[in-house]
């Protein structure tokens, strides 16, 4: 996020305070976690990418919680870190914003270390990456309490399905077992009101984050969530809901694209869907 504004994650943690939202942290995010922390008092969770073994995952687990992280969230969707065209066009590398980084032990993560985890942190636990119907059912299976449906932005698996594809069965197979969270290219206001109608409780960006990050700093980052909020607002009433409770799977329904597919696409991989 440094390169996008220097104070970087520290910026997105006032913005979020100001605006009233939960902010997620990667392990990935500039300044260091307790940095980020201390930039305001609103409840944040923190994200985990595994690098390193069980001792390095507890050390980082317990600094979290020291720093007053009030949930974790694995990463399970980056065992094997894919063949990213347009940074590799741009000449842009990870290593270029931070020291590298041992990435085999991400391979390594499976349920019974997820299970170690869950355990040993004893806070809320998110898996963040889960697009399948059958890994969801296994997640509800450990416990976990928020699945976050992601296909990593479409940057991971080349013709993967898109996250609002794979949503309905999701959400069919989780039931109230668990929250469900998802990502993939929210552009929109109208983008979130699909995915609470199919079952989300929240919805995750990244993209218009950066995007407002870049433009304003913490201040572009509060007129993304607004205009957000606005676009919510408008459409709901268009449709004559007064309540997102309202909202159900009987208000969306299957739509061709306009557009093709591309980088700036909302829900990536996927043909979209209308309001109704």
């Amino acid at each position: 996020m440094q390169n996008f504004d220097p104070e970087a994650g520290v910026a997105v943690a006032r913005a979020a305070d100001e605006f009233g939202t939960l902010q997620v942290v990667s392990s990935a995010t500039l300044p260091n976690l307790e940095d980020i922390a201390a930039a305001t008092e609103r409840p944040k969770i923190y994200q985990l990418y595994i690098r390193g073994d069980w001792e390095w995952t507890k050390g980082m687990i317990d600094r979290a919680k020291q720093a007053g992280y009030q949930g974790l969230c694995i990463t399970v969707d980056s065992a094997v870190y894919s063949r990213r065209e347009r940074p590799m066009i741009s000449r842009w590398s990870v290593d270029d914003t931070r020291n590298p980084q041992n990435r085999e032990w991400q391979a390594s993560v499976t349920w019974e270390s997820i299970a170690r985890m869950k355990d040993y942190c004893g806070l809320p636990f998110m898996l963040k990456g889960i697009t399948t119907a059958e890994d969801a059912a296994l997640a509800v299976e450990h416990g976990v309490d928020v699945i976050w449906v992601s296909n990593h932005g479409g940057r991971q698996l080349d013709h993967g399905l898109g996250t609002m594809d794979i949503l309905l069965e999701i959400t069919q197979v989780v039931g109230d077992k668990a929250d469900i969270v998802v990502d993939g290219g929210v552009l929109r206001g109208t983008d979130i009101l699909k995915a609470l109608a199919l079952g989300a409780k929240a919805v995750s960006i990244g993209k218009l984050q950066g995007w407002g990050l870049a433009a304003a700093g913490k201040d572009g980052v509060v007129r993304v969530l607004e205009i957000l909020e606005e676009e919510m607002r408008v459409s709901m009433g268009l449709m004559g809901v007064t309540s997102v409770d309202q909202l159900t799977p009987a208000r969306v329904c299957p739509a061709e694209a306009t557009t093709l597919p591309h980088e700036m696409s909302a829900w990536v991989n996927m043909p979209g869907g209308r309001l109704v």
